[in-house]
């Protein structure tokens, strides 16, 4: 299990059919919300007649993705850079540490261009004049709905760009801007275009979504024959009517977010939510710049759970953030049982660059920071699991994303179970079930964060790894 949702993965587009058109490679690092600008990328290079290389070799040019949340995420983009430039030697970089060319250029002065995130223009500008496309009047045609580098059961739905807040540890704003939300309409065809195209499952996102629609004072546009307004809640009850997995990420919690709940209890969404707390203790909360009144909170998650039984939550935690005290830590640790957390991702306070907290005083050292994170992670442990077995002898339904080779048995997940950070429910020996199949399972046993349906199997050690589809790289 990944201990964090917006932990940095890799990615690159699968091979295309073949064509007389240049060949792009594309590496992609970082979030789902940077997977989504590599799909919109991808399918732009599409749609002007490039053609997209597996590999190194094969490429006339490779994009690179960037991520720059952390100062680790930073190095592993720099890292990416070199390596595409050894192998390939014609590199466009972009996506968030493309915001800071001066560092990219410290260390790669060979890149042909760099273009920060969503800047999906001027990436093609760059393609354009670095690898530019024959004339050909019979330009190959992509789906209605773009190009996709997730499975084709489940896929990412971009609400918006940007993030108004302003925690002291983040430098998302400075890279991606401010909040930048989508028309609801914008947002209802793609998906529609999605479900079209056999997705069973929809995963909303956004660097804030619980704050759709302020920026554009959540003005109305035409969905359907009727109005719909760019709002959290309309647009959740207009995505549950599409009749697929909804699952909502990155939701603050906000009061309005009490609104949703019931579209849950009712079956319209799927009963999660992933909800980044960061921290319990208030005087850490206020150093973070993030609300401080967890008592409030944890009422609110207590009504929450009165409404939907079902709920699961996921968070992220910081551990070792300047100025926390064992006390503090303690607090964090009596907020994850008592708000019985069902998901917990956790990582260590990196000093990031251009963070505010870098400034702040009474840093913690590493040692500290690494006792801490193994205490978190152990009581986090114990919490999922006791979540999973809770489960046993329930039906649940079941999203397939693979069938194990060696024992035919079905893997997927069930509603408590974002894909790539969550846990895994392991069928076995059910025929007949294919990838994307939505199923039914009375669940048997439970491992960890895994369950396992019909039957107890030999070892559920490495059913579901983060999946990293990379030419060259690991």
């Amino acid at each position: 299990m990944a201990n964090d949702p917006d932990s940095s993965h890799a990615a690159l587009a699968p091979a295309l059919p073949p064509t007389a058109s240049p060949r792009i490679g594309l590496v992609s690092l970082g979030c789902p919300k940077a997977l989504v600008d590599s799909e919109r990328i991808i399918t732009q290079l599409r749609a002007e007649g490039y053609a997209i290389s597996p590999d190194y070799a094969g490429a006339d040019a490779v994009i690179v993705n960037t991520c720059g949340f952390l100062d680790s995420a930073r190095t592993e983009s720099l890292e990416a850079i070199g390596e595409a430039l050894h192998e390939n030697g014609k590199v466009i970089v972009t996506g968030c540490l493309g915001a800071e060319a001066d560092v990219i250029r410290g260390a790669h002065p060979a890149v042909l261009a760099i273009t920060g995130p969503h800047q999906y223009e001027a990436v093609m500008e760059a393609v354009r004049a670095h690898a530019p496309r024959r004339a050909d009047p019979f330009i190959d045609l992509i789906p209605e709905h773009g190009f996709k580098l997730t499975p084709r059961h489940y896929a990412y739905l971009k609400i918006s760009e940007g993030c108004n807040n302003r925690c002291s540890f983040c430098i998302i704003p400075s890279m991606r801007g401010d909040l930048v939300s989508r028309p609801a309409n914008a947002v209802l065809r793609e998906a529609e275009k999605l479900v079209n195209a056999g997705v069973k499952e929809l995963l909303v996102i956004s660097q804030d979504t619980s704050a759709y629609g302020v920026d554009i004072r959540y003005a109305e546009s035409q969905w359907r024959g009727r109005p719909l307004r760019a709002r959290f809640y309309d647009l959740a009850e207009a995505l549950g009517d599409l009749g697929v997995w909804v699952r909502l990420h990155y939701v603050y919690p906000y009061p309005h977010v009490d609104d949703v709940i019931p579209l849950m209890a009712a079956g319209k969404i799927l009963p999660y939510l992933d909800i980044p707390f960061q921290h319990a203790a208030p005087r850490v909360l206020k150093a973070m710049r993030r609300p401080a009144n967890q008592d409030r909170v944890l009422e609110r998650i207590h009504r929450w759970r009165q409404i939907c039984p079902d709920l699961t939550i996921r968070s992220s935690f910081i551990v070792g953030f300047p100025g926390e005290t064992d006390a503090d830590f303690e607090t964090l640790l009596d907020f994850l049982e008592a708000a019985d957390i069902d998901r917990a991702g956790c990582f260590k306070y990196e000093n990031v660059t251009g963070a505010v907290s870098r400034d702040l005083p009474d840093h913690v050292e590493e040692h500290v920071k690494a006792e801490r994170y193994g205490a978190f992670m152990e009581r986090a442990t114990e919490l999922a699991e006791a979540q999973s077995r809770r489960k046993i002898g329930k039906t649940l339904d079941v999203l397939i994303d693979a069938i194990d080779a060696e024992t035919g048995d079905a893997i997927g997940r069930s509603f408590a179970d974002a894909p790539e950070i969550d846990g895994s429910v392991r069928i076995m020996g059910r025929s007949g079930i294919k990838v994307g199949d939505l199923t039914r399972a009375m669940i048997t046993d439970a491992e960890g964060y895994d369950l396992v349906a019909d039957e107890r199997p030999k070892g559920l050690s490495g059913v579901m790894k983060r999946r990293k589809i990379l030419f060259g790289r690991r």
